[in-house]
């Protein structure tokens, strides 16, 4: 499976009753509730999936705010969304895909490889003049086996931090925040404003046109060489709480390139006062004590 699909191929799949689970993640940073949107309107036959709930653990300084899911109970709202063994799932927002693609990355962790994000999410699906849907979808419950591990996580062993720490000492570490948070300049919501230090900035906006598609393959390759990605150096990725940054995953991917995620990111790193803080628009910048 591809990491993508068009509006066009979507419309196709549904037209011909091809067996498609549609998940609506609508969920932004300071507006949470995607419910109201999704109920306003949504791709028809599209089951809503509330990112605070059913796409994360409960938050912790010490894990961030917000932390995977409990496989056990992502595997339950799995079958709550009607996912079964075999069926193809399509994910999509309305923000680019910034939180749907935290859905694709867990199904992919669960060893669920067929699920999609929809290219430019509910904007390119009205765009095209598709029709739209008010109802409340509730579907049959699936029957999907899910596991979890498959896809690769640093900072989560028992030595804590350490090794999402000394990461850019041996790899890539791309912080996929705004570039005003990566600098310090500004923090809404976490501890401390600043970067891990050696970390890139590597906004997730850079993946994507104007109209919220992602861009082509050859573009992102080019972007992420240019902030010093090979395919020999270890990638890894965070952002403010491990929402975003599988965004930045899931480009990578487009690419070719395979990154591990930092789930916990700024949000749990930024709480633990022993670990460093760097400012500036330089990787490592300026390191603060403390």
């Amino acid at each position: 499976m591809t990491t993508l699909i068009e509006v066009s191929a979507l419309q196709e799949r549904m037209d011909v009753g091809l067996r498609t689970v549609l998940l609506d993640v609508r969920w932004a940073l300071g507006d949470p509730d995607g419910r109201a949107d999704y109920l306003r309107v949504h791709i028809p036959g599209a089951v809503y999936v509330d990112l605070e709930a059913d796409l994360s653990g409960p938050g912790s300084p010490q894990q961030g705010r917000h932390p995977l899911p409990e496989p056990r109970a992502f595997a339950e709202s799995a079958r709550r969304w009607g996912i079964s063994d075999g069926d193809t799932v399509v994910a999509y927002d309305d923000g680019g895909s910034t939180s749907a693609a935290r859905l694709w990355w867990l199904l992919r962790d669960a060893g669920f490889d067929r699920v999609l994000l929809l290219n430019g999410g509910l904007g390119a699906w009205r765009a095209a003049g598709c029709p739209l849907a008010t109802d409340d979808e509730q579907p049959a419950a699936g029957d999907v086996v899910l596991s979890s591990g498959r896809m690769p996580v640093v900072g989560m062993g028992a030595r804590g931090f350490k090794d999402v720490a000394e990461w850019a000492a041996t790899g890539i570490l791309l912080d996929a925040r705004a570039g005003e948070r990566y600098r310090g300049e500004t923090e809404p919501v976490d501890p401390r404003a600043g970067h891990i230090p050696g970390a890139v900035s590597a906004p997730t906006s850079q993946n994507l046109s104007a109209d919220r598609r992602f861009l082509p393959a050859e573009e992102l390759a080019a972007r992420f060489a240019a902030l010093g990605v090979t395919a020999a150096a270890p990638i890894a990725v965070y952002c403010g709480s491990g929402v975003t940054a599988a965004h930045e995953i899931a480009a990578l991917e487009i690419a070719g390139i395979r990154a591990a995620l930092f789930p916990g990111s700024w949000s749990a790193w930024s709480s633990h006062a022993g670990l460093p803080v760097a400012t500036g628009a330089e990787p490592g910048g300026r390191r603060h004590a403390g």
